[in-house]
């Protein structure tokens, strides 16, 4: 396990230091989480480095319950993403298009469920996920998954193929009150064909929300002086390991991404 530097020398705290802390948390179960889905959202999203994330899960211990899956609570999640030989929906995202796409297929690998996924970006800055429960994992768009992505999207089945893999482990919390899910995004590995990108001091949480409301994390962010930044995974990892694709919009935060990762202090 990697050791990551703290700002206040001479001590250190690792990932593993983290996951200490969620045993602190009271626990929810994926039946109990059927209430907070939010699949039609409104979502915000943080990213920062790794060694502050301890810290701030001590902060949130009182006010979120933590998804426990087998005694498990920071689950290995693997995304493969769809997209048409142009890399379209990647095009759409650079280019601020609204009412956008991104379609995947999901393994939630701890419990060993699939499912595949269409995810809205709406002109109202809204997120509305639509998914189909796979019986195996099998990663082709036929029968059922065909259907949901030409009545979602338009697009012929036989436009899309692979166009990325995104790995990483998923720490789920979900307020007291139900009205809030948080996720905290940690271990972030790309693979293409023979290629492997990884960010392994990047954190991405992302606060989920039906509406707007207060939430202790962005208070928390608030006070830590950290800024939200619209932030994909999907187009970080396109960027990242295709040197002919078109970034221009994204350079910035590639460069601040980048920057958070090789912050030797």
């Amino acid at each position: 396990m990697e050791i990551i530097k703290q700002q206040n020398p001479g001590k250190t705290r690792s990932m593993t230091d983290s996951l200490e802390v969620l045993n602190t948390f009271d626990t929810i179960s994926l039946e109990e989480m059927d209430s907070v889905k939010l699949l039609d959202r409104m979502d915000v999203k943080y990213v920062f480095r790794s060694d502050k994330l301890t810290e701030m899960l001590e902060k949130l211990c009182d006010r979120y319950r933590v998804l426990s899956i087998s005694g498990k609570r920071a689950s290995l999640y693997e995304t493969h993403y769809f997209d048409t030989a142009e890399l379209e929906m990647y095009m759409n995202h650079h280019n601020g298009r609204l009412n956008r796409h991104k379609v995947r297929f999901r393994k939630y690998v701890d419990s060993g469920i699939s499912f595949f996924e269409i995810k809205y970006k709406t002109n109202k800055s809204r997120t509305i996920k639509h998914r189909i429960k796979l019986t195996d994992s099998i990663y082709t768009i036929t029968g059922e998954t065909e259907a949901l992505l030409q009545q979602e999207t338009g697009y012929p089945a036989n436009l899309l193929t692979e166009a990325l893999e995104v790995d990483y482990s998923r720490i789920t919390l979900v307020s007291k009150n139900l009205s809030e899910r948080l996720t905290i995004d940690i271990g972030l590995k790309y693979k293409f064909h023979q290629q492997v990108s990884t960010f392994p001091n990047l954190v991405i949480a992302e606060v989920k929300q039906e509406r707007t409301s207060g939430s202790p994390f962005i208070n928390l962010m608030q006070e830590n002086h950290i800024h939200p930044l619209s932030i994909s995974k999907y187009c970080i990892g396109i960027a990242s390991m295709n040197p002919e694709i078109k970034i221009n919009r994204f350079k910035s935060k590639l460069l601040h991404v980048n920057k958070l990762c090789n912050h030797n202090e």
